[in-house]
């Protein structure tokens, strides 16, 4: 019944006929909605355990979107969120859940890049939205999740739960502990530089994978950049060096063997060819920094892994087996350290892109 009034509730062509489950997501309720008049939605419910305030949520994405709505020369470049029959761009159930609306858009997605090729096009996809949106005023959006990208908080919280020992676990990663803490000023790099200035505000999508891209089923190309819950303003540092640290790593983020995770150069250089290619107005410092971005997003992710099995698994509570996040921890740890070995490699790439880009 919730989700017929919901479906209703939206300012579409036509009256709502069909509504079924759609896509593969784990956090929102998704649905598919079909009128009368053949046109095509999805409905979703926002998760409220995830975002707790669901109207800045909405508020960010619909404000973002329609912005870019009037940049972009293809609609299907970006999302377009309908209204409520009352103007609002959500609309609360009455049993105080959240829903949302947009235009269908054909397309697929991909879990993994099945070529050099679609990551190449995940990365324009990503530094497209970071150019389309260089002009946007960052400052006005809501921080949907506080510190996010904050390193130096991640490291203060961190070192409370080593302190704090609370599942009495510290004792046996006495080693992983001391490695991260050794790494401390460099990873609190980017937050300082963000807050003297020399980084600009800007932006960011903070969820980069590639099945977050949506690709045109004929061409291949990228059309736009899906899940929008978590744009907010940041560095577009952390947009990069996420999508470094996931799609150009050797192994999976949970890969128990150490030995096979590594960050693949050529894909490094791929990824990097398409983001500088999309976003020619990133500043000459960002550029410079891309590597330590890649470093630094890796570097809290272990942060944050190993603190959540310091605390007895509590926030990334989706574990197979005891040991999971330890074992993601470490995951991390070793493509930090592969990154520190092949980091002049990485200035380089960053740097014969950049060259080649601005010859163009």
């Amino acid at each position: 019944m919730y989700i017929e009034k919901a479906a209703f509730a939206f300012q579409t062509d036509g009256a709502p006929v069909d509504c079924k489950a759609f896509g593969h997501g784990h956090i929102n309720n998704t649905f598919c909605v079909t009128t009368d008049s053949g046109a095509k939605y999805v409905l979703q419910r926002i998760n409220k355990y995830v975002f707790k305030n669901p109207i800045r949520v909405m508020a960010n994405t619909s404000s973002v979107t329609n912005y870019l709505r009037q940049r972009v020369e293809d609609p299907r470049m970006t999302l377009h969120f309908l209204p409520t029959k009352d103007g609002r761009y959500y609309y609360k159930s009455c049993d105080g859940e959240f829903w949302r609306m947009y235009d269908f858009v054909g397309g697929f997605t991909l879990d993994m890049p099945e070529s050099d090729e679609d990551f190449y096009q995940s990365a324009l996809a990503f530094g497209r939205f970071q150019e389309l949106l260089s002009d946007y005023p960052a400052d006005t959006l809501y921080e949907i999740i506080p510190n996010f990208h904050n390193t130096v908080d991640r490291y203060v919280q961190f070192k409370e739960s080593v302190d704090m020992d609370i599942v009495c676990r510290a004792d046996e990663v006495r080693e992983d502990i001391q490695f991260l803490l050794e790494r401390e000023e460099k990873g609190g790099t980017l937050q300082k530089m963000l807050t003297a200035g020399l980084l600009p505000l800007r932006v960011t999508h903070n969820d980069t994978k590639l099945n977050n891209v949506l690709l045109d089923t004929a061409t291949r190309k990228s059309l736009c950049v899906l899940d929008l819950d978590t744009v907010m303003p940041g560095s577009s540092l952390y947009d990069f060096g996420d999508s470094i640290r996931f799609g150009a790593a050797t192994a999976a983020e949970d890969e128990p063997d150490t030995s096979k995770m590594s960050l693949d150069l050529h894909l490094f250089e791929v990824y990097t060819k398409g983001f500088l290619e999309a976003a020619p107005s990133l500043t000459d410092m960002e550029v410079t920094m891309l590597p330590l971005g890649a470093y630094i997003m890796t570097l809290e992710l272990a942060v944050r892994f190993l603190k959540d099995y310091l605390d007895g698994d509590l926030y990334f509570s989706k574990i197979a087996y005891p040991e999971h996040n330890l074992v993601r921890a470490r995951s991390q740890i070793a493509l930090v350290k592969d990154m520190e070995k092949k980091w002049t490699q990485m200035n380089l790439i960053v740097a014969k892109v950049a060259d080649q880009v601005r010859r163009k």
